[in-house]
């Protein structure tokens, strides 16, 4: 099987690029294993349908990015199945989270689409100023985000072996815009 970890997210809008910073965390601080599974990590940004291919490669998927949630908090973590979203998830925050939820319906449409697990956060929404500083509650709510995500791929028997115990958050979200999907502009 082929599960995709896949981080969402505006990483110059604060919390909003926690599924990016999440994501290259957890590939630079985990190696996963396992003679039947292959687990890869992509920092998706905002790029939302041009991922379609790339998702419909899996056979499981592990979106990380923002919640909204009626009566939440800022650092309030929620993990649900795509197929099984929570009456009180809203989708109505960022331009980012809507196009990744039209994405995902588009696959489901096509039939393409595995199953999809979200593991999201609800955050700090700043508005015109830009910052690649998150909250100090979401900093702390990726810790809880982190140990979902990899209970899950656990529970797939893939052996996970941390290769940088001291790595944190922190130390990803100021080179987390040297990553990415590179894809062709046309330019």
């Amino acid at each position: 099987m082929k599960i995709l970890i896949l981080g969402i997210g505006n990483i110059i809008f604060g919390d909003e690029g926690i599924g990016p910073h999440l994501a290259n965390l957890i590939d630079k601080k985990y190696i996963f294993s396992s003679q039947e599974h292959i687990v890869d990590i992509v920092d998706g940004g905002t790029l939302a349908q041009r991922l379609i291919p790339i998702i419909t490669e899996y056979d499981r998927v592990i979106l990380i990015d923002c919640v909204n949630v009626d009566n939440g908090e800022v650092g309030d973590v929620y993990s649900f199945d795509f197929d099984k979203v929570p009456d009180f998830i809203t989708w109505n925050g960022s331009a980012h989270e809507v196009e990744m939820l039209q994405t995902l319906q588009m696959i489901e449409l096509m039939g393409d689409l595995p199953p999809v697990k979200i593991v999201g956060v609800i955050p700090f929404v700043i508005g015109e100023d830009s910052t690649f500083t998150m909250t100090d509650r979401v900093i702390k709510a990726s810790e809880v985000m982190e140990k979902n995500i990899i209970d899950y791929i656990k529970s797939f028997d893939i052996d996970v072996q941390i290769q940088d115990i001291d790595i944190k958050i922190e130390n990803i979200t100021s080179t987390t815009y040297t990553k990415g999907v590179s894809y062709d502009i046309g330019v």
